[in-house]
């Protein structure tokens, strides 16, 4: 196969940790052709979609994925997107929406994964109030706004003590603050920040689920089905229990309720294209869906002995055997025609 990865600068990569070199590696020694690339490397000429890439090398690719990294060798080159044969891509949000309009270009030739519209109507927290979800079994009760009278009624009409509070369009837990019910005097100054001036920013609002003190699950999600878990502990005086905040992360088995909550939400995640997901999930109820570079490969790796870019690879290799298997009965049905025509 042909594979290219839009991704974060090769030289940002945390070799021990990250979750793209080791889909990159795993392509690497199966043998397949593998470029990297960055969103501000796409590029356009005669109307054709290129990026310029950086080709993997190396005759030999060593076993060790850091050692891998290290070796790595690259040749420059300008090619043409829809020549690959999949696109993984794992760009860190926010969202590059121009990026997307140029794999737009490409879509129907290529296996774009995530799928670019997936991408665009997921890469928010509004995402999860689209699962269909009336008795909140699955989604915490939540209120989105950029109304602060709203949103201040909000909170003090709950008969819950604390909310979660967290701006619209961030990620990695950045901005997600445990809202106090007592502390309503500083609760117009706290929501004048957020939203802050002019047209403002949308906040969300949550319900406070039990246990959220004692961290979250990461779920891996594979083609709508869970593929492995983690539970990441905060750290002490940390609401947040993402890595880069200080969390640590233990090893987890999923739950009757986390399963449930996979099955249902399973179905649109594939129906939307977003074949590589990770859910953030708290008392069995899901927080957000992380569908742009979702990472926990290498922890989940290491706590269960596994290599979960194994199943993966697995997974983009039978989706674009199945594409070229339908390309090539095309082709036979077509000449049977052609042939009846000039006969």
């Amino acid at each position: 196969m042909n594979v290219c990865f839009i991704m974060y600068p090769w030289e940002r990569v945390h070799a021990a940790h990250d979750s793209t070199l080791r889909l990159v590696h795993e392509c690497a020694a199966r043998d397949h052709r593998v470029a990297i690339t960055t969103p501000g490397s796409l590029t356009i000429r005669d109307s054709v979609a290129h990026a310029f890439c950086d080709v993997v090398q190396n005759d030999r690719i060593s076993s060790n994925v850091p050692t891998f990294y290290r070796q790595a060798e690259f040749r420059r080159s300008k090619l043409p997107l829809s020549g690959f044969d999949v696109i993984f891509m794992r760009a860190n949000p926010p969202l590059d929406s121009i990026a997307l309009n140029f794999l737009d270009q490409v879509r129907t030739d290529t296996l774009i994964i995530n799928d670019i519209d997936g991408l665009r109507v997921a890469s928010n927290k509004l995402y999860t109030a689209s699962f269909n979800d009336p008795d909140s079994e699955f989604i915490p009760v939540t209120h989105v706004s950029k109304n602060r009278d709203y949103l201040e009624r909000v909170i003090l009409e709950s008969d819950q003590e604390r909310m979660i509070l967290k701006p619209l369009n961030s990620y990695g837990g950045r901005g997600v603050i445990v809202l106090e019910k007592s502390a309503k005097t500083s609760l117009r100054s706290l929501l004048d920040f957020y939203i802050g001036e002019g047209q403002g920013n949308y906040v969300i609002l949550q319900e406070y689920v039990a246990g959220a003190e004692d961290g979250d699950v990461r779920i891996l999600m594979l083609n709508g089905e869970p593929l492995g878990a983690m539970r990441r502990v905060p750290a002490a005086g940390e609401a947040r229990s993402n890595i880069h905040a200080g969390g640590t992360e233990v090893k987890h088995t999923l739950t009757r309720q986390e399963k449930a909550l996979c099955k249902a939400i399973g179905p649109k995640l594939v129906r939307d294209g977003l074949y590589l997901a990770g859910l953030d999930v708290i008392g069995g109820k899901l927080i957000e869906v992380n569908v742009l570079s979702p990472g926990g490969i290498t922890r989940i790796n290491k706590l269960n002995r596994t290599r979960l870019q194994r199943p993966i690879i697995d997974f983009v290799e039978t989706v674009v055997q199945h594409q070229e298997r339908l390309v090539a009965r095309k082709h036979e049905l077509r000449k049977v025609i052609e042939d009846a025509h000039s006969s």
